[in-house]
């Protein structure tokens, strides 16, 4: 669609919004929604714990009495198929009166996949697709990558030093990266709906693997431990990184824990998010952050990773990586 500056600055918001919900929606998309009157916000929600209500029930019901004629910007396409939990989100668009609807994302569930946009348009509702669409698939990764590859999106989180070591010699770790580093990595573990370390990370810090900010300490993540055996307490046990795909109400896992751990899931091509902090120390025959993935030649290395998000926390640099896979 050619969008308009307003449009696209709607469609940002509802994407921010979106976010608000990731790591807490599990089975259902994180998804962001603006509802806009004669270029007044009047409704905005975002899909809450659980799953319900949706993001456009929420943004309709604040806007109540306010909607016909109104535009609705959505980051995925309304839900289509029915629900015991809900109405169907295409009705409540329908019975609001709205006059357009602007959706970032086609939705991938094949339920809905092009049905709402389809049957919207029937009614007699504009609708537009595409903006930013890769922006609000982004926010949303758990789910896109549930549907379209049967498993849970993954995040790699590294803590180096400029020599790309995780700690000395003496496997001391405390604290490679700074104090806003490790904050802004505690936010990140809030928005997965589990964290995974190896056996060998176990062993050695005995990690909580928490979120220790103010306001969301609810929001810890379920503990997986990468191993054989018996699981500790409070822990979930898998025994080869593709177990991750049968874990229920998973779709994003931080992996945290070891360089054995870090290549065997590099190895499996079962990471989609490298996050890196990099501290600004060298360290000189500390142990490296990655182990052996196996890759056959310097060449296989490259056209792997694509740079999404550079920034300073503090005096460490952070560093966003997507895999790139073929379309």
């Amino acid at each position: 669609m050619k969008a308009s500056a307003a449009d696209t600055r709607l469609m940002r918001a509802a994407i921010a919004l979106s976010l608000r919900g990731q790591g807490r929606t599990t089975p259902n998309p994180n998804v962001g929604c603006i509802i806009v009157k004669d270029g007044v916000i009047i409704g905005r929600g975002w899909t809450q714990p659980g799953g319900r209500p949706h993001a456009e029930a929420q943004a309709l019901a604040q806007a109540d009495g306010l909607t016909t004629g109104a535009t609705a910007y959505v980051s995925l396409e309304p839900c289509f198929h029915l629900s015991p939990r809900g109405p169907r989100c295409v009705d409540l668009i329908h019975r609001a009166g709205l006059a357009r609807v602007v959706i970032a994302a086609t939705d991938p569930d094949p339920r809905t996949n092009g049905q709402s946009i389809a049957w919207l348009r029937a009614q007699g509702i504009a609708v537009e697709t595409g903006l930013l669409a890769e922006e609000a698939q982004a926010a949303m990764d758990g789910f896109v990558t549930r549907q379209t590859l049967g498993r849970p999106a993954v995040t790699l989180k590294l803590g180096l030093s400029l020599d790309g070591c995780i700690a000395a010699a003496d496997g001391t770790s405390q604290w490679i990266t700074s104090a806003p580093a490790r904050h802004h990595a505690h936010m990140i573990r809030a928005r997965h709906d589990a964290i995974l370390v190896g056996r060998g990370t176990w062993w050695a810090d005995k990690p909580r693997l928490d979120v220790r900010l103010p306001g969301l300490e609810d929001r810890a993540p379920r503990r997986i431990l990468l191993g054989h055996g018996t699981a500790p307490d409070g822990w979930t046990i898998i025994d080869d990184p593709a177990r991750i795909a049968d874990m229920e109400g998973v779709s994003r896992v931080l992996v945290e824990g070891g360089a054995q751990t870090a290549a065997s899931f590099l190895a499996a091509d079962l990471v989609d998010t490298v996050l890196l902090y990099r501290a600004p120390i060298i360290l000189g025959g500390g142990k490296p952050g990655i182990a052996d993935i196996g890759l056959p030649s310097l060449a296989a290395a490259h056209g792997r990773w694509r740079l999404v998000d550079r920034r300073m926390l503090g005096v460490d640099a952070m560093e966003v990586y997507a895999r790139v896979r073929a379309s």
